[in-house]
């Protein structure tokens, strides 16, 4: 088994060599598209500007969002919206993305990697471990800021790959999706106050908190340990699969988890507990899975 699963990791992730091998090719960018929580009282723009890989743009999910999102964070945006702001990142047709967060490979470059595929761009990869194992291995950065180099972005929405609050909430009663919570456990089984109010999950889903899929050093597991990890939490890689989480980002981690473990047609709720819990009618579990 580990052959045909070994092969999907090559078009989801890059090593850290090998970006370092192709940081000069004139079809690869990078991007640096981190995020911080709230609570962790960091800039991400800020430590962006103070040090990133050379030639790194900055792809801020909470800018390239729907312009109505608020309450809610980072919804994604239309076509054009998205279209227009990446392009002016450097980002389009014809360029292998390679996406990084600075504290490894989790949070938002998986979703700026969902994303950018959401709108028909394939050709974007993960770095495995992120900024932190670029920086061990004695790689450079700078601080530098990136010439803007616009490049045209054809935006094909693959709305497979996305789903919407009315959509999940048909789920509960028809099950024909199974949907997976990458929230911490207390959260998932409502122990704990929820930041969006509602504690609690949504009927039916099943709780696989997304670090279980990463090593200490932020990499990704292998594609048997991951698929092991779906198994445990029991779900059926098999069968069609929506990830949800707080508000959209460790989703696509799990999402990530199951491309590397042959399942890349996973969608994200996009709105994930966020809008689930903030929606008036809808019906909230707790306890396990």
């Amino acid at each position: 088994m580990n052959n045909p699963l070994s092969a999907h990791v090559a078009d989801a992730l890059v090593s850290t060599q090998w970006l370092a091998d192709h940081l000069d090719a004139p079809d690869v960018r990078v991007v640096d598209a981190s995020w911080y929580m709230p609570a962790d009282n960091k800039n991400a723009r800020e430590i962006y500007d103070a040090r990133h890989i050379p030639g790194a743009v900055f792809f801020d999910i909470d800018e390239i969002a729907a312009d109505d999102s608020a309450p809610l964070p980072h919804m994604m945006p239309d076509a054009i919206k998205f279209s227009a702001k990446v392009r002016k990142l450097g980002l389009g047709d014809g360029v292998r993305i390679v996406v990084y967060g600075q504290t490894g490979s989790a949070l938002a470059a998986c979703r700026a990697w969902w994303m950018l595929r959401h709108f028909g761009h394939n050709d974007v990869v993960v770095l495995d471990g992120g900024l932190p194992k670029w920086l061990a291995e004695g790689h450079p950065v700078t601080d530098a800021p990136t010439p803007p180099r616009e490049r045209h972005f054809t935006a094909r929405a693959n709305s497979f790959l996305l789903r919407e609050i009315d959509q999940v909430m048909s789920n509960v009663t028809t099950k024909r999706e199974q949907l997976v919570d990458a929230r911490a456990s207390e959260r998932f089984r409502g122990e704990v106050a929820d930041p969006w109010g509602k504690s609690g999950h949504v009927p039916g889903s099943f709780n696989l908190p997304f670090n279980v899929l990463l090593n200490a050093d932020g990499t990704f597991k292998d594609a048997a340990e991951i698929r092991a990890a779906f198994e445990d939490a029991g779900v059926d890689l098999e069968k069609p699969i929506v990830t949800t989480c707080g508000s959209g980002v460790t989703a696509c981690v799990l999402a990530m988890g199951a491309y590397i473990a042959a399942n890349k047609q996973v969608a994200v709720f996009d709105g994930s507990w966020a809008q689930w819990a903030t929606t008036e009618d809808s019906p909230v579990a707790t306890g396990p899975a």
